[in-house]
């Protein structure tokens, strides 16, 4: 179930319609999609009121049959004690090749998604951004990140201009008190 703030700060973003990188950033080159295909655990996040409260966040990404990725959004809020999920495509700006898609929840509305930092050996790890400096997300395919990998991404964070002391650390440890919904 998704919030009526998380579908209203959803829709402002998407009608925002931006899909361009912010200053300082630069997609990664040498992408290769279908490595990047399946569950990413949210490491770190800046603040935003459509994730308030959510714990064990977790993104999943899988191939459309026309190319395109399916992205599934999933997250526990433990003041409600239920999951909340979103259900998004993402789609290539330019080439399956370089790191930089357009995501959308909501109808033909995108913004974007720009991989800035990737593990290319075993894509294990990346940094995210948004269309600006007010979003970033650090992930793993694991739900902990060791800490050294965790420090050199905050500070390429930080050397790009994002306010690295107002991340969030998400809570991924122990079991979730609930199953995941169908």
């Amino acid at each position: 179930m998704i919030r009526p703030s998380l579908l209203g700060l959803f829709n402002l973003l998407i009608l925002a319609g931006c899909t361009g990188v912010p200053e300082k950033v630069t997609p990664v080159s040498g992408f290769e999609p279908d490595r990047y295909l399946g569950t990413w655990y949210e490491i770190a996040r800046l603040p935003h009121p459509f994730e308030e409260g959510l714990s064990y966040v977790q993104a999943t990404y899988t191939r459309n049959d026309d190319g395109s990725i399916a992205v599934l959004n999933e997250g526990f809020n433990a003041e409600s004690g239920e999951w909340e999920k979103a259900e998004g495509v993402a789609k290539f700006v330019e080439t399956p090749d370089i790191g930089h898609l357009k995501v959308s929840f909501f109808g033909p509305f995108y913004a974007s998604y720009v991989v800035m930092a990737l593990d290319k050996d075993d894509y294990q790890y990346s940094l995210v951004t948004g269309p600006d400096k007010d979003y970033l997300w650090i992930l793993s395919r694991s739900p902990e990140l060791d800490g050294r990998v965790r420090d050199r991404l905050v500070e390429q964070a930080r050397e790009a201009g994002y306010p690295v002391k107002d991340l969030i650390w998400v809570n991924q440890s122990g079991q979730p008190p609930l199953p995941r919904p169908e």
